[in-house]
């Protein structure tokens, strides 16, 4: 392989029609060029769909009640019902497959959103009351102070965790919002922390960073609701999907209310496991598409640089009677010509790679410092393992083009080919 007079009389042979290498090696530039491109295209797609709720759990699931659509143990249709705080208690002790279980309120007496004061600023914002292990399932970064303990969970503290939007409308930005007493609809909260959403892809309606968490036991006395649920967010144990935890659930807090077990429509919610399962799988044929396509482009390179391998084979027919007639093995030969369609598609891939690589590097540095790298499109790239094989599928290639001239070149007869005008 390494034999200098095979290099010399293979790089003579590509100079003696540079048009024809250069456009026989396009071919295979391009179809790996576009392969890199494509693969690196669909990457930013699908980073920039689940950028904003990748720490998320995402083997979650969220239930609230509707109208009842059934009849049932002597309760008409369309009867309107709440979750309570005992179904926390059954969900609890009745499905070993949760993990955490947060219930939650929305809003106040006065509605879903709330009219929040402190002085002479004020903001329309929505307020949650939750349990601490709201923050395990959708996690926030606290950027000062604290979130909601168990402490006051137990003692029904009036006190808030804010976001970012809150902090900058109701505060001076020099000021420490931190002890300070916020108006939420008549009632004043001190606040004891300031949070940015990390997830900022899955909301509930409300702009991730204009809400204010208030402990879930304060919200039921502070604003009058009693002893009812808005809704729940439940996880399952590592190992266990969360479909069977919200399965059974759903059929336990059917029975609880008198709900007729095959009215799927009283209980509304859905399951983010099975949603990213959709997406990924979404983007997984996404990836079988590029791949098919990015390999047929290839393969059309490929077959280009055969045919001209064949063309050249043909030009040399006399050369190669030749070399027969004093003794050149036909593995010699096969090699010599699978060693010039190697080369040459390998040159051609590596800088269709590479270059490909590059542009992909310069579009994610542009999106960066243009400050949109989180919206449609994020960090296009191709990982180490797909460069691989790449090269691999180029090296491959390039073997089966020479293959066919090469069978052809040791098919000739060496007094047919000394003949040969």
């Amino acid at each position: 392989m390494f034999d200098q007079d095979k290099w010399q009389e293979i790089f003579q042979t590509l100079k003696q029609n540079k048009l024809r290498t250069v456009l026989t090696a396009f071919g295979v530039f391009w179809g790996i060029f576009m392969l890199i491109i494509m693969l690196g295209a669909g990457n930013g797609l699908r980073n920039a769909v689940f950028y904003g709720f990748e720490n998320f759990a995402t083997n979650s699931a969220f239930t609230w009640t509707r109208r009842t659509t059934l009849p049932y143990q002597g309760f008409d249709r369309g009867r309107r019902w709440n979750f309570t705080t005992q179904d926390m208690i059954a969900l609890r002790e009745n499905i070993p497959e949760i993990k955490y279980l947060a219930p939650r309120l929305q809003g106040t007496s006065k509605g879903s959103i709330a009219k929040v004061t402190r002085g002479l600023k004020a903001g329309d914002y929505t307020i949650y009351g939750d349990y601490p292990d709201y923050a395990k399932i959708d996690p926030q970064k606290i950027l000062t102070g604290r979130f909601i303990n168990d402490y006051d969970i137990k003692y029904k503290r009036k006190v808030a965790v804010v976001g970012t939007r809150v902090r900058e409308v109701l505060f001076d930005k020099e000021e420490d919002p931190l002890s300070k007493y916020i108006d939420i609809d008549g009632v004043y909260f001190q606040v004891i922390g300031v949070f940015k959403p990390i997830n900022t892809k899955i909301s509930f309606g409300a702009n991730p960073e204009e809400l204010i968490y208030v402990p879930f036991t304060t919200s039921q006395i502070a604003f009058n609701h009693g002893d009812i649920v808005h809704y729940f967010a439940i996880t399952a144990k590592d190992g266990v999907p969360v479909s069977v935890v919200d399965k059974k659930s759903k059929a336990l807090l059917k029975q609880w209310h008198r709900i007729h077990p095959d009215d799927d429509r009283a209980i509304g919610g859905f399951d983010l496991e099975q949603e990213v399962k959709k997406v990924n799988g979404l983007f997984t044929g996404i990836n079988v598409l590029v791949w098919i396509v990015g390999i047929g482009t290839l393969m059309a390179g490929v077959i280009g640089v055969s045919n001209i391998m064949l063309i050249v084979v043909k030009e040399r027919t006399k050369e190669i009677g030749i070399k027969r007639a004093i003794g050149a093995q036909p593995e010699t030969i096969i090699g010599q010509i699978i060693l010039e369609s190697v080369f040459l598609t390998a040159v051609a891939g590596f800088a269709g790679l590479t270059i490909g690589v590059w542009l992909l590097e310069l579009i994610n540095m542009a999106l960066t410092a243009s400050g949109g790298n989180s919206g449609a499109f994020r960090n296009p790239e191709v990982n180490f393992g797909i460069a691989f094989t790449a090269l691999v599928i180029i090296v491959v290639s390039g073997a089966f083009a020479g293959l066919l001239p090469a069978q052809r070149a040791i098919s000739i007869k060496p007094i047919d080919a000394l003949r040969d005008e």
